[in-house]
């Protein structure tokens, strides 16, 4: 019988293509080059670019790698790798009070366009805190695809835990209505709800949002509120721009970053935060029920650059 991989290994052969797509071209940087000058700052910005970390973040990091260069008078290439570690992690912090929703009854609303990874990140959700002893409950507020509630139901059967649905084409609000109402009945502390990815034009998915974020603000009292937006990570930058259309509708606390088995593109989890203020808090590498786990940029960098392997 195969030994079963840790998270960290998971994560570590996940983040492959991006290390080749990446840390290479940094490595040979840091290595190959013989001085801090000019072209070398250009060759660490070009190869952070083409990592999809992201214009915004990459430039933020030249800039407090020059400082830290100046301020520690460093000469060879080599001594701004672990400074280079350290402005990566710093990058994407984890926010004290992140996780506040575990402790007390709340609401896990998320959003995120189709295709995604949504519905299975919910189910790994649920699965993860009913192992944990919360009371889950899940809504099926995803009326607009037929095939939505069934997936969904299949993925709450697997994480135990019960579901709140509807006949499809109902108004999602009321599904959600429904969810609330049942999580009091029953004593739920956590209540998970689906939404839908997409409608007849990007506005009415923004409408719809909106208006179930009122029924949660009306109906919802005694629950701490957690927002979270499901991002696919083999798209790498086009999903920031994703993200930026849902900041406009959601208050949004907290992202989820699935697809990181494999992907190429996984330079973009270092700009996610950077970009939009708003931290990751859960990362999928795998398609079983218990691949999605807390985010940790330290494991995360160290994974990526194999640190601590």
């Amino acid at each position: 019988m195969a030994e079963k991989l840790s998270f960290f290994q998971k994560l570590k052969n996940g983040l492959k293509k991006t290390r080749l797509n990446v840390v290479f071209g940094m490595e040979s940087l840091f290595m190959g080059v013989s001085s801090i000058d000019e072209d070398f700052y250009e060759e660490l910005e070009e190869t952070l670019i083409m990592g999809d970390v992201g214009v915004q973040t990459t430039e933020k990091l030249i800039e407090d790698l020059r400082a830290e260069v100046d301020a520690k008078h460093l000469i060879h290439p080599r001594d701004c790798r672990s400074i280079i570690l350290d402005l990566l992690k710093e990058q994407m912090t984890i926010p004290d009070g992140a996780y506040d929703f575990e402790k007390v009854p709340s609401i896990l609303f998320v959003t995120g366009v189709n295709g995604v990874g949504k519905t299975t990140s919910i189910g790994k959700l649920a699965y993860k805190y009913r192992r944990q002893g919360r009371s889950v409950l899940v809504a099926a507020c995803d009326t607009f695809r037929a095939a939505a509630s069934d997936q969904l139901a299949i993925w709450c059967e697997r994480a135990g835990v019960p579901m709140v649905s509807s006949e499809a084409g109902r108004d999602p609000s009321s599904v959600l209505f429904n969810a609330l109402t049942a999580a009091r009945a029953r004593g739920a502390d956590m209540l998970i709800c689906d939404t839908a990815g997409r409608l007849h034009n990007k506005r009415n998915l923004m409408e719809e949002l909106a208006k179930m974020n009122r029924v949660i603000e009306r109906e919802g009292q005694g629950f701490l509120r957690e927002n979270l937006l499901v991002l696919d990570a083999t798209t790498g930058q086009n999903a920031v721009q994703q993200a930026k259309e849902f900041v406009r509708t959601s208050d949004l606390t907290g992202i989820i970053l699935t697809k990181m088995d494999g992907t190429a593109k996984g330079g973009m989890a270092i700009s996610v935060e950077n970009e939009l203020g708003i931290p990751v808090k859960f990362i999928g590498v795998g398609e079983g029920i218990d691949d999605l786990e807390k985010f940790s940029a330290k494991d995360f960098i160290d994974a990526l650059f194999e640190e601590n392997a």
